[in-house]
């Protein structure tokens, strides 16, 4: 397939992607102010969001699931609503509903709330496995069908779901089709003493998310995502990547790998990692800094490793770690300007 060279994207300069990564620093460090003592989990629901990505948040209540996804809405100009999954929540609750008016004669289509920049899908495990799917066309394809007629939600469209550990009362496993929707799925974890102990001192009855202000509007947040296809990719670099993927196909303890999504996501990720950290190219380290996160969810294990007690997590990291690192002097910079 040949590649129209006037839609091909322009290559980004160093000054643009150091800009970039200001403008990165400052809504880490703003979120910050809220999720104490995780630059790690923030730098990762950063870099999914500018890479136009779904985040799944799995962990135990109360450690900030929901404050995350909150202050990351906050912190953009943007549309945003909050569907608490419930065992009774219908699908129609999410993506909306078509009522026929009587006095026109005619049927009006009221929008659910996935018509939003940012959705916010607390413990979406705890919905029936009927309405989790009501998110499956509209996270893939931008868009929502319904009576046969397509929808699309606005631009950018983000999903940030939280979700417990399915071994908790009252929750339903997501489905893996579902699954390999969200670009990266990650964990807050409990805070150090010294984060808890300003978590505690700043406790007023008023969670802070609430008084966060944005920093970004909605099209700077568009402009930015758009910016992150531009992040040059070497041939080898892509390799390494595509080898990653295709290594949890022959690993015998998985009876489900990473498909073609898996890489596309991973490639986009790097990218957005790249950017945020001020480079207009992805290195190998930022493939492999976001393996686990963009595909450790995607992998499904046999019976038989589940039983010897393997996680996917330690079984990936083997198979990242069977893939040999592409030399730095022919897989970093991209190739000179002429």
């Amino acid at each position: 397939m040949q590649v129209d060279a006037e839609r091909t994207p322009e290559r980004l300069t160093d000054a643009t992607a150091e800009r970039f990564a200001a403008k990165v620093s400052e809504l880490r460090h703003h979120i910050g102010t809220v999720i104490k003592g995780k630059p790690d989990v923030i730098e990762l629901a950063v870099t999914c969001f500018l890479a136009e990505g779904h985040l799944l948040v799995e962990d135990v209540p109360g450690v900030g699931k929901t404050q995350l996804a909150r202050s990351l809405a906050a912190s953009v100009a943007a549309s945003w609503q909050r569907i608490q999954f419930t065992p009774d929540l219908l699908p129609s609750d999410v993506t909306g509903i078509t009522i026929y008016r009587q006095h026109s004669g005619e049927f009006e289509f009221h929008p659910g709330p996935v018509f939003a920049n940012i959705v916010l899908a607390d413990e979406i495990n705890r919905a029936s496995p009927r309405t989790q799917s009501a998110l499956l066309e509209v996270m893939e394809e931008r868009q929502v069908t319904i009576d046969g007629v397509a929808r699309p939600v606005p631009r950018p469209f983000i999903v940030i779901a939280t979700q417990n550990p399915i071994d908790m009362d009252g929750t339903y496993p997501l489905p893996e089709a579902q699954l390999d929707r969200f670009l990266m799925r990650t964990s807050i974890g409990y805070p150090d003493l010294a984060s808890e102990m300003e978590i505690v001192a700043a406790s007023n009855g008023r969670t802070v998310s609430e008084r966060l202000g944005p920093v970004l509007s909605a099209d700077e947040a568009d402009a930015m995502a758009s910016m992150v296809h531009r992040v040059h990719a070497a041939h080898e670099v892509l390799e390494y990547l595509v080898r990653i993927v295709a290594a949890t196909r022959h690993v015998p303890e998985i009876r489900l790998p990473v498909s073609p999504r898996g890489s596309v996501g991973l490639l986009r990720a790097a990218r957005a990692r790249a950017l945020g950290h001020g480079r207009s190219f992805i290195t190998p380290g930022d493939v492999k800094a976001l393996a686990l996160p963009v595909l450790a969810h995607r992998i499904v294990l046999t019976p038989d490793a589940l039983l010897a007690g393997a996680t996917a997590e330690a079984v990936l990291d083997r198979a990242v770690d069977s893939v040999p690192v592409p030399h730095e002097r022919t897989a970093l910079a991209p190739p000179s300007r002429p």
